[in-house]
């Protein structure tokens, strides 16, 4: 603009989806459906502004397609590094932008929900369809399970391992009802950094009410030691953990072998991401 200052445009257009569609798609009673569209998004926005935490500016939302064929959000724009890169550049540069990450994650962490799901769905009134967390986890992951197997044939000739493995862990769990406001693909790649040295939280379309572990997990699997150490957390339920670790690793093993069903240009990242998550999901059920 004439001050030099940058917006960025969020586009809600089906042809730049990558995912190519499967049944359920869209179903906000499912907290692991594909979380896309403006709806989600701006609740998402409501909920973590509402906590304090910093989001960028909304300066226009477009509905009603006046400005262009698809929803459209115009929104603060973040010039320069993430808050991976600036990690990976200057730790000690980004410490007090990880601190407040810390402090921002422990905000998330203390409020509580009604119910557990998507944002957009339980602050509208709205329920869930699994009775537990830990239960639309176990569902998810043995949908993750099947989609897998079909498309590998290292996890097909594992599924019944697997499959009882999900089973143990599952009934393990002993039953708890405290939501927290989960991101639910928290890396630091997702974390921009604004000129005060603030996290600033995008990729929030997935945010649910849920077990704090899950967040945790994806933050450990994520990153290394090194970087998830500053925003670890005491008192996580163990058998929760041991479910979730599974989950995700079924998830990021069937995703990204059905992203590259459709036409994702970088294909060899996503198979590296795809070939590391099976062998480690094969390795939580390997025969000593």
């Amino acid at each position: 603009m004439d001050d030099a200052v940058t917006a960025i445009a969020y586009l809600w257009e089906e042809s730049e989806n990558y995912w190519p569609m499967a049944e359920g798609d869209g179903d906000l009673t499912d907290p692991f459906s594909p979380g896309v569209g403006l709806d989600l998004f701006e609740a998402a926005h409501a909920r973590l502004d509402a906590l304090g935490l910093r989001v960028p500016e909304v300066y226009l939302v477009d509905r009603e397609r006046v400005h262009y064929p698809a929803d459209l959000a115009i929104l603060e724009d973040f010039p320069g590094e993430d808050l991976m890169d600036l990690f990976n550049r200057d730790p000690r540069a980004a410490e007090p932008t990880m601190a407040r990450l810390s402090d921002a994650l422990a905000a998330m962490r203390s409020h509580r929900a009604p119910s557990f799901g998507k944002v957009a769905l339980i602050d509208a009134g709205g329920t869930s369809r699994a009775v537990s967390c830990e239960k639309a986890a176990f569902d998810f992951a043995m949908g993750c399970l099947a989609e897998a197997a079909s498309r590998d044939r290292r996890i097909a000739d594992a599924r019944g391992r697997l499959e009882e493995r999900l089973r143990e862990l599952a009934a393990a769990v002993r039953p708890r009802a405290e939501y927290s406001v989960v991101h639910g693909e928290l890396g630091l790649d997702h974390v921009l950094v604004d000129r005060a040295g603030n996290p600033v939280l995008i990729d929030i379309e997935d945010l649910m009410y849920f077990d704090v572990e899950w967040e945790h997990v994806f933050l450990q699997l994520r990153h290394p030691e090194g970087h998830y150490r500053r925003l670890a957390v005491e008192g996580l339920d163990e058998d929760r953990l041991a479910l979730y670790t599974l989950t995700q690793r079924l998830s990021l093993t069937a995703g990204p072998l059905r992203l590259l069903e459709g036409d994702f240009p970088d294909r060899e990242f996503m198979r590296g991401i795809a070939e590391h998550h099976l062998n480690e999901a094969l390795a939580l059920v390997a025969v000593v």
